[in-house]
């Protein structure tokens, strides 16, 4: 029985290993947060001494408090006892066409990491903006870049960022130089810029 109060005992090749992961990924986000053992149990809505005996092994894991602490650490089941790290590293795809590198967020596939070297200005003509469902988010890396966002024209210098809805028209382009920009995409944005 998965409701209420039965105990589960997490499945996995090694349950150790990944017993000993998820507690460890309960202390770790709740030190991150700044948060005490009694705050984290409170928000869990579970004592302050079963989160301690979790936390250390001295408790079975049982489904329910799970639920509970993984909500209350703003994060899901799935990602509290995630194991699939083997593919930390991921290379790019090379756009040599619109001198783009993309890489796939695994996360979410239909997301995307884009990397492009700017070296034209945005364009003059107010009907080559591009608009279309989505949202994106760029940081210029080197140079300047230029922002046309609706009637808006907007200087993203080095280490800044811009984040903005892509119903906007919209465009960018460089300042004077050549610039590099980082952009993530999500899968309505990916979709407008292909």
């Amino acid at each position: 029985m998965l409701g209420g109060h039965s105990l589960l005992s997490v499945t996995h090749d090694d349950d150790g290993d990944l017993d000993r992961l998820v507690r460890a990924r309960i202390r770790a986000i709740r030190v991150a947060q700044g948060w005490s053992l009694e705050e984290l149990a409170r928000r869990a809505r579970i004592s302050p001494s079963s989160l301690s005996r979790i936390e250390t092994g001295r408790r079975r894991l049982a489904l329910d408090q799970l639920v509970d602490i993984a909500r209350a650490l703003d994060t899901s089941l799935d990602q509290l006892v995630e194991t699939d790290t083997d593919d930390v590293i991921s290379h790019p795809a090379i756009d040599a066409a619109h001198a783009q590198m993309r890489w796939p967020v695994r996360a979410d596939p239909g997301m995307a990491v884009i990397r492009q070297r700017l070296t034209d200005p945005p364009p003059d003509n107010p009907s080559r903006l591009r608009a279309h469902p989505g949202r994106e988010w760029l940081v210029v890396l080197s140079g300047t870049a230029v922002l046309l966002l609706g009637n808006r024209r907007l200087r993203v210098e080095t280490n800044q960022a811009a984040e903005f809805p892509t119903m906007l028209p919209h465009a960018i382009g460089t300042a004077g130089g050549p610039c590099e920009i980082l952009g993530i995409f999500d899968r309505d944005a990916r979709r407008g810029h292909r």
